[in-house]
């Protein structure tokens, strides 16, 4: 069995001396497993840092073992994110996300292909975060636990859409939430635009996906939201605080 692949570094981590057990993602075969030998050596394990994207290849006598990974370096994104604190935080919560909720070897193309749109992105600024928050309501919705965004779930109303119900997913307008308002969670304006949305929209969106992402994706694999997410989350909360009209 074997496989010869673009793929999205997602996670490597030591084995024995000097290997490692690397998860790629790649558009057809999903999050994959092997053992990268020498992963963890001198002048290899740069190969492997997450975020990067790679020409791998897998390789196993049976198709249900763990099997063995090498890998050639095509775009170095975690070495080009290092300079840039905010983008090296968007790149690791991106990969560890993407790595803890996915099933392995489960094909996820729009995920993946999303996935490369943010690497692509992370040189444009804090816009970045945005791109990010996307990305995670299209990987719910890929497992299963899709936000419903369009339409009021007690009035269907389609305009004035500020809230989201932490039950359901489904958007709430500002005159029907009513006395539940201190309960729903805030809908920001740039996930039902194009628009680009600023640090405060930011944090809300990364609330929004990350309470969905902390109850299902995560939460029925008993499994706590990755810590490199939440460190993303107090990042840009910080952010919002400082900024003009916080």
């Amino acid at each position: 069995m074997e496989w010869d692949a673009p793929a999205i570094v997602l996670d490597a981590r030591p084995y024995g001396e000097g290997d490692a057990v690397a998860t790629v993602m790649t558009e057809a075969y999903g999050a994959h497993r092997g053992l990268a030998r020498g992963g963890m050596a001198r002048g290899r394990a740069a190969v492997w840092q997450p975020g990067n994207v790679v020409q791998a290849r897998w390789v196993a006598r049976l198709a249900d073992q763990l099997g063995s990974l090498t890998a050639e370096l095509v775009h170095p994104a975690a070495a080009l994110a290092m300079e840039d604190r905010l983008g090296l935080a968007i790149l690791r919560a991106a990969c560890a996300v993407a790595e803890g909720a996915l099933p392995e070897r489960e094909a996820h193309p729009r995920v993946f292909a999303g996935l490369l749109r943010l690497l692509a992105q992370l040189g444009a600024g804090p816009e970045a975060v945005g791109v990010l928050v996307r990305w995670e309501a299209v990987l719910l919705a890929d497992l299963g636990y899709g936000l419903t965004l369009d339409a009021c779930a007690l009035t269907g109303a389609t305009e004035g859409l500020s809230w989201v119900s932490p039950r359901t997913g489904r958007a709430v307008t500002d005159d029907a939430a009513d006395e539940w308002r201190a309960r729903l969670l805030p809908l920001p304006a740039f996930l039902r635009s194009d628009a680009a949305g600023d640090a405060v929209q930011w944090r809300d969106g990364l609330q929004l996906t990350g309470h969905f992402l902390a109850r299902d994706a995560f939460g029925h694999h008993h499994r706590p939201l990755p810590a490199a997410r939440v460190a993303l989350y107090d990042m840009v909360s910080s952010l919002a605080e400082s900024a003009p009209d916080a």
